[in-house]
């Protein structure tokens, strides 16, 4: 279950912050869009790694930087 609360509040906390500013437009869509496809690849390439408690460590911390590396590479 922690496996996949962490990751889910950090992708809605990243899609939410994308559309705080100016409204829901388009580019806004496509920023939330790409954090989230970015936040579900870097999660599942950290739960791939360590094992017990480490994995899912490595399973948020891969979401939080999928996310982040995502959003910046489509210029958000």
């Amino acid at each position: 279950m922690k496996v996949v609360l962490i990751p889910a509040i950090v992708v809605s906390f990243a899609a939410l912050s994308a559309c705080s500013s100016g409204g829901l437009t388009e580019r806004n869509v496509e920023c939330a869009g790409a954090t989230v496809v970015g936040a579900v690849v870097g999660g599942a390439i950290g739960n791939q790694l360590g094992g017990g408690s480490g994995k899912d460590i490595l399973t948020a911390g891969g979401a939080v930087a999928g996310g982040a590396v995502a959003n910046n590479a489509a210029g958000c």
